[in-house]
């Protein structure tokens, strides 16, 4: 699965930035996340429970972080297993720039990824529309949560944002495809 967007966040890139490097802040806005722990400077472990469809499962998974460039970009890896539901590998390229009058940030990834298991045979239209609700649900909380100010029009930027997020995709696919968005330091 291949997958490319972007999506505009009502507020500065450094602030946008810190946040995703806040695994608390990541916690409280994944749906379903039941933990973060950071394993070492550029490795996380994630726990999530999700499902898709008539699946549902916990998910266990790791994500590796590399090219760091901050507060512009990076690139994660990450890989999931979810028992008997099926697993996920794959990567995601982010990256974040001032969007207007530096009181956005424009977020763009493009992200590959593998999936198996019970989780690949439930639908790639099941899938898709599992991650789309992760994603609007992800970026809702992480908005209001960015720029309280701006929650109302984070909402509305959730929700119009056709693609899924790479971050949510990252988890999605260690949750819902065996597979987040996420990853940060």
């Amino acid at each position: 699965m291949d997958m490319t967007g972007e999506q505009r966040i009502p507020t500065g890139q450094q602030a946008v930035w810190e946040a995703l490097n806040d695994l608390e802040v990541l916690k409280a806005c994944i749906p379903g996340c039941d933990s973060i722990e950071k394993i070492s400077a550029t490795e996380h472990q994630v726990t999530l429970t999700a499902a898709v469809g008539p699946v549902k499962a916990k998910f266990k998974g790791k994500m590796h972080l590399g090219d760091l460039d901050p507060p512009h970009s990076y690139r994660i890896g990450f890989e999931g297993q979810g028992g008997v539901a099926g697993f996920a590998k794959g990567e995601a390229q982010v990256s974040l720039a001032p969007d207007g009058d530096d009181t956005h940030t424009l977020m763009r990834y493009t992200v590959h990824a593998q999936v198996g298991g019970k989780l690949a045979q439930v639908g790639s239209r099941l899938i898709d529309a599992a991650a789309k609700k992760l994603a609007g649900d992800f970026f809702t909380a992480f908005n209001a949560r960015v720029a309280p100010v701006a929650a109302e029009a984070g909402a509305v930027a959730a929700k119009s944002t056709a693609a899924v997020p790479f971050w949510v995709w990252a988890i999605a696919a260690i949750v819902t495809l065996a597979a987040v968005f996420f990853a940060l330091r």
